[in-house]
């Protein structure tokens, strides 16, 4: 029926001379069987082949080229003293070696303007040294006096006691003699008395009772000569304890005075012994300092943005003059991650790169199938959070890959793509759609520690 109507109407729009139109033909393909099914289940089949096909998840960060080591990053060159530059060897963009001189210094404080401060600084040494050997001969000396003072004393001692002895032997004998003395006393008073009484009977004449007496006179007397001599020996005995005394208390005056004097002495030395001990100081520091007005390069590399231009211009201690930038350096990739991302982080794990003016084909799902990428591998990571609000991870050159290009430069950027598990697409598509995070893994081969 359809076919009939499209002949009639073919025939009523037929030219007057009978001729069917081409274009009616070619667009209105009526005969003709239509393949547009075979087209929908072809590309639907193709595309769920597609959903089936493995996909390795990644995390895309922006980094910048820097240095696996801290030695070999930009490193400024600061001055160690305040001063004046008075000379430059080197101009900006110059290469240097190590120990190669950048500028001179000149002095600008007071305290060390004398050309000849390190001379006179250690004739002062010299000096204070000759003021020590003086305090020790000084020490030496007072010792000597107290051991002479002390052999005195000793000697006084023995003489003394020896006097003493003499005494007590003397007091000894006269004790004797005055035993002796009262015994004759008695004997002659017993006489006495009898030839009183004799007297009185008329026994004996008064002559004899006279000499009598006279004896016993005597006896009194000779009695009291010899207490008088006791009593004086005792008055020496004692007059040698107390010069004993007086000799102790003298000399123990004597030596307390060296020994004062010695203490000073010692006191004096352990003074100069500091001010010796400061002044050396004093010494090192400014021979240290003569050698901080020559500025050296600390490693191989080029000289880079100069703070100072010119000469005479006054640099503060610790300011930047110039930046070095090493020649030789192990390049690396500081990159930042999302604290979300961060348990997906470990050392060792794979990393795709993009540098800055490296043309790249990037199929992040296929990163093998990728052109002008570069591989790494996770080195580090820091445990704090940064500034930005990411962790910070440092990438090294993984070693098994193609090398990172002699081209790159400090500072340059740098686009990552951490390889994480592979999965369908369909899992993929389905994770992003619902907002989740990729799945969590661990690698399985060993990590070799980097030293």
């Amino acid at each position: 029926m359809a076919m009939s109507n499209l002949k009639k109407l073919n025939k009523m729009i037929t030219h007057p001379y009978q001729i069917e139109l081409k274009s009616f033909t070619e667009v209105y393909r009526s005969d003709k069987q239509s393949k547009v099914k075979y087209w929908f289940f072809g590309i639907l089949f193709f595309l769920i082949i597609i959903l089936f096909l493995p996909w390795t998840q990644n995390i895309k960060t922006k980094g910048n080229i820097t240095s696996l080591y801290q030695e070999q990053r930009a490193q400024d060159i600061n001055s160690p003293i305040p001063g004046k530059i008075t000379k430059w060897w080197v101009k900006e963009g110059d290469f240097v070696k190590k120990g190669d001189t950048i500028l001179q210094l000149g002095e600008i404080k007071e305290d060390y303007l004398d050309p000849s401060l390190i001379k006179r600084t250690n004739e002062q040494l010299d000096a204070k040294k000759e003021t020590l050997d003086f305090y020790e001969g000084k020490i030496l000396a007072a010792g000597d006096q107290i051991t002479a003072l002390l052999r005195t004393k000793s000697l006084k001692i023995d003489l003394l006691d020896n006097k003493r002895r003499q005494l007590d032997n003397k007091l000894i004998g006269e004790q004797a003699e005055l035993n002796a003395a009262e015994n004759d006393l008695n004997l002659s008073k017993d006489q006495y008395e009898r030839q009183s009484k004799m007297y009185e009977e008329g026994l004996v004449s008064q002559t004899q009772l006279q000499q009598r007496n006279t004896v016993y006179q005597n006896a009194i007397a000779k009695k009291a000569v010899i207490e008088n001599k006791l009593a004086q020996t005792r008055q020496e005995y004692l007059n040698i304890k107390i010069e004993q005394s007086n000799v102790v208390q003298e000399y123990v005056e004597k030596i307390s005075k060296a020994e004062g004097d010695r203490f000073q002495s010692q006191s004096a030395l352990a003074g100069s012994q500091g001010e010796v001990s400061k002044l050396e100081n004093q010494l090192m520091n400014y021979t240290i300092r003569n050698g901080m007005y020559i500025l050296l390069a600390p490693q191989d590399g080029q000289i880079v943005q100069a703070k100072k231009a010119g000469l005479g211009e006054i640099i503060k201690e610790g300011e930047r003059i110039v930046i070095i930038v090493p020649e030789k350096v192990n390049y690396a990739v500081e990159m930042f991650v999302r604290p979300v991302d961060l348990p997906l982080i470990s050392v060792g794990q794979k990393v795709r790169f993009m540098f800055d003016g490296f043309p790249a084909i990037v199929f992040s799902g296929w990163p093998n199938n990728s052109y002008g990428t570069f591989g790494g591998k996770i080195v580090a990571y820091e445990n704090t959070i940064s500034t930005n609000g990411m962790f910070r991870v440092l990438v090294a050159e993984d070693k098994t890959d193609k090398p990172w290009p002699i081209q790159l430069k400090m500072g340059s950027g740098a686009q990552g793509i951490t390889l994480l598990k592979d999965v369908p697409i369909w899992y993929e598509l389905w994770r992003n759609i619902n907002g989740f995070p990729p799945d969590y893994y661990q690698i399985k081969n060993t990590v070799e520690k980097i030293k």
